[in-house]
Formats: C-alpha cells, structure tokens, sequence
C-alpha cells in the first residue's frame, strides 16, 4: 500500500478533538443533545470497555458573569455547550478526545502511558531543511479536508433546533481560523444588523492566554496527526526588539509583493491562499454565520500602520516591565483592568505604567495591528500564518510569568469575569470540554517547553546543536561516502608508508650482513642504466 494511502487511512480512521465532531452532527444527536460517539478501538460509546470513559451529563458553572454582556438565552455560546449538546465523553486517566481515543497533552502511546517533553524553537534556529517543512505542513493543512471535523454554518434556532443541520466541510488550517472567528464574533440578537459587540469569549478578559494556549496545543496536535511528524511543534517568532517582520521572506513566511505592498510575493507559496471568516459586518447585516467559503487573498502590509495606534513593536523592556507586575486580573477584568499582567500583555494597557489606555494597541496587540492585513482584523486574524509565530511567543512569555510569580488557581477569577472567562467556564468552541482554569499552569504540566526557557546546556543542543545535527542527518549518505573514501585512501597511504619503511630496514639489514650487490647497479656501457628499487 502506497505510503499516501495509508496516511489517509490513518487520519480516516483516527479519532480527533475538536468541535464539530462528524459523529456529532446529525439530527439525532442534535436533538438528543448527547455527543458520546463510539471509539472505534474497541466498539464501545467514549471506549468505556477499554476503560478509557464513559458518558456523563455535562455540568456548567453557575458563578455570575460580569456586566459586560447583560443578555441571555440568545446566543449559542452561552453556557457552552449545553445549547447543542448537555451529554458528551467523559475521560479517564490520560486519555482524551470526543471519543476518549487520544492521548492527553503530553502522553503518547497506545495506552497513553509514555510522558514527552516537546520543545518549541525560535524558528531562526530551525535549519533549512526543518523550515521547508514547516512552510510544506502549513500548505497541506490549508489543502486538506478535515476528514473528522466540520463547521456549523448556522444558529441552533435556524437549524430548526438541531432538525435541519447546517454544517460544511473545512480544510484542517481553516478550521482553526474559523474557531477563532467563532469564538470570538458577534451575538446576534435578532434582526439585520442587531449585534452586540461587545462579547468575546477568548479575548479582552482572564481566558485570552489560556484559551490561545489550548488553541496551540490542539492545532499543533492535529499537524501531528496529518503528517505522521509526531516530533512536530511549533515555531515561536522572538520579535523583542524587532525593527520591521523579519519573518516576512520568502523563505519564511512571505515577502511583500513588488506588484502589489498589500499581498504576498508570488514567490511564496502563501500568495496562493485564500481567507475565509474575514468580513464580521456583512455576516452581521445578513444575520449569518461564516460558512468557510474563500474571501479573497491573504493580505498583508507590514509597517504600513497607523503609528499613532503602533508606535514601535515592544521592546525587551517591556516585557520585562509586563513580567513585573504580579497580579494576573483586576478590576472589571476586561479591557480597561489596571495592572493586570494579563491586560498588559494582552495590550490594552501600558507596559511601563501598567495602566490602561485608549486609542492604542501595544505588545500582543501591536503586531496583530503593525501587519496592517488579514492579521490586524481580530475575527479573521488566523488566516496569517504568523498568527501562530506570534502567539507561540506570547504563550512563552505567559509561561515565563507562571514560572516567576507562581500563582495558586485562586488567582484566576472564579466569577464576575466577562462571559467566558470564568475558572469553570467551559472554552469556546472545544468539544472535548476544558475549562479555563485547568490551563491556568506551567507547560512543564502539558508536556512542551521553549528552547530559550531551558537551561543554559539543554538550550545550546536545542537551538545550536539540534539544527546541525539536523542538517547532518539530510546529507548523512554523503557524509557516509566521504567517511568511506577517505578512509580507504588513508588505508592506502598508510600501507605505502609501512611497506616503504619495511623494506628500507631490510635494506639496511643487508647492507649491515655484507651485502655486496647494490640496489642501484650502473652499467659499464655508457648511457645504459637500469634501476632496481624495493617497490
């Protein structure tokens, strides 16, 4: 069987994580409400005969929300997920999945009993080889089908509560594009252009880093099971200090094109791509959901930004100021919270004052606006590749918070946080359920690291001694040859000298016995000579 071939049986047969599930999306379950699928491992609902889970009732949390959306029962978010589904999987030990047919965060194996630490790299000290093939991966994740996952198109109400389905297919990449625009859109309350705005269930409050850190994980975690690189992870773009997108080459992530500052350079594979999910007002005024369909190119001007909103991209001061402040949330918890790490980093507020500020986007914000593109629009936002650069550098610098400050879980917001974003409510779009107080820990605990956060020895191999060893292991057939070939004239050289040297001692020996003849005869006739040697 040819090796695509079984790449495609593999990713059919292979359970997955994220919301929609296929299983999950017919009339019957949509009105049963009950989203526990049959893990086909053993033929069991959530494996439960291989003891992997069972079906549970799903409990939400009852903790009052913050003012900011003064609204319910209107919006399929609310109290998620028990618009759509009030039964799903429940896992036990290190298995996870709608099914329960994977592994936690860090677990691999058959029974989930193997622990591995991944290590995320600076992606300049990935080698050649290592880019191309994160560039390749991007590409096939943009071009594949998700074979497990679909995307809901419409509301529970416009589905006729869930007797009409509205779902469609979406490529493994768009996918998670369309998650973030789902998770963070507008509640429709009714009537063209009738919206509220101001809702966000993974920005602008306490869930924004480790909502985007589950997002990662799952995104990394679904490239692994595309490509069979199960050694895969994702880069982090260190941009502290950066003048101008250095990610922005050809080689990397896309150069500007010469025709035209707005789009990517033909050069690039990215120039190809199309957006999806990037036009919030007309999806409001027709009172529908994004379904998934192509948009335009991918868009990009890096630089070209208002500068009064972007003065300069942060500095490594600033995030040492940011790492400085010592509470996670204050205040209302949103946009206007005064020295809040997570405010600050978010960049809503100032990195030197910690006090919040208006008319400005700084640190996190401000790549996302000095893009100037696709990137700079927070629905549409993943559509940039470097999404994922950036925000695997900000999940780094989160994580260099936890180390420093160690907060206990009471120090995430148990209640009155904006919808969303309280300890026990369930993260926005994710079937299976994670709650956003359960990521609010160290990635040692969900089994990845970034190399610059490693000790002073096990950075050099990541980040020096890794990308040789890497660039060794491509040419290691030539290397091999070369091994061979000087050897064997090494081998030739040294037999030369030892025979050279042998027999110049027998010589000697002769001639110390009285050896008459020597080893050089002249003959008598002029002109005529003859030479006689040990070789």
């Amino acid at each position: 069987m040819s090796l695509p071939l079984l790449l495609f049986f593999f990713q059919f047969l292979s359970p997955s994580l994220q919301q929609f599930p296929r299983p999950c999306t017919t009339p019957d379950v949509l009105q049963s409400k009950r989203c526990c699928p049959v893990w086909p491992g053993d033929g069991s609902v959530c494996g439960s005969l291989s003891g992997r889970g069972f079906c549970q009732d799903v409990t939400v949390s009852d903790l009052p929300d913050g003012p900011q959306y003064p609204h319910s029962g209107l919006n399929d978010r609310e109290r998620w997920p028990l618009v759509f589904y009030n039964q799903t999987c429940q896992c036990a030990g290190n298995y996870m999945g709608f099914d329960c047919g994977e592994c936690k965060f860090g677990y691999f194996g058959a029974n989930c009993g193997e622990r591995r630490e991944s290590v995320r790299r600076n992606i300049f000290q990935l080698s050649v080889s290592e880019r191309q093939r994160f560039i390749s991966y991007l590409n096939l994740a943009k071009t594949t089908i998700s074979p497990d996952f679909v995307i809901v198109t419409g509301t529970y109400v416009q589905m006729n509560n869930g007797s009409t389905p509205m779902f469609t297919d979406i490529s493994v990449y768009d996918l998670f594009v369309w998650m973030h625009y789902y998770v963070s859109r507008d509640a429709l309350l009714g009537g063209p252009g009738n919206v509220w705005a101001d809702i966000d269930f993974a920005h602008e409050s306490a869930a924004f880093l480790p909502w985007h850190r589950v997002y990662l994980l799952f995104w990394e975690h679904e490239i692994r099971r595309l490509t069979g690189d199960f050694n895969f992870t994702i880069p982090y773009w260190d941009w502290r200090d950066a003048q101008d997108c250095q990610v922005c080459t050809d080689e990397l992530m896309g150069a500007r094109s010469p025709l035209n500052p707005n789009l990517i350079s033909p050069s690039s594979v990215f120039s190809s791509w199309k957006v999806i999910c990037s036009q919030p007002e007309d999806y409001n005024q027709r009172e529908v959901l994004c379904d998934g369909s192509p948009e335009g190119p991918l868009l990009r001007s890096p630089g070209n930004h208002d500068r009064k909103r972007v003065p300069r991209l942060p500095t490594s001061a600033d995030v040492e100021s940011v790492l400085s402040l010592t509470e996670y949330e204050t205040g209302l918890m949103d946009r206007r919270a005064n020295m809040s790490f997570r405010n600050a980093l978010e960049g809503f507020a100032s990195p030197e004052t910690g006090l919040a500020v208006t008319g400005q986007s700084l640190m996190h914000n401000s790549l996302h606006a000095f893009m100037n593109g696709s990137m700079s629009s927070v629905q549409g936002s993943a559509n940039d590749p470097i999404f994922l650069l950036h925000h695997a550098f900000v999940d780094s610098i989160f994580e260099q918070w936890l180390r420093r400050h160690q907060p206990p879980r009471t120090h995430y917001p148990t209640a009155n946080a904006p919808i969303g974003h309280n300890d026990g409510y369930y993260m926005v779009p994710f079937i299976p359920l994670y709650r956003n107080g359960d990521y609010f820990l160290s990635t040692k605990a969900l089994g990845y690291e970034y190399a610059y956060l490693q000790d002073p020895s096990q950075r050099f191999v990541q980040e020096f001694l890794t990308p040789y060893l890497e660039q060794a292991r491509q040419i290691w057939r030539c290397l091999l040859a070369a091994g061979i070939l000087g050897a064997a004239v090494v081998g030739i050289i040294a037999a030369i000298i030892t025979v050279a040297c042998h027999r110049r001692t027998r010589r000697r020996k002769s001639s110390a016995y009285g050896e008459r003849q020597p080893l050089l005869n002249s003959s008598e006739e002029e002109g005529s000579t003859s030479y006689q040697t040990t070789l």
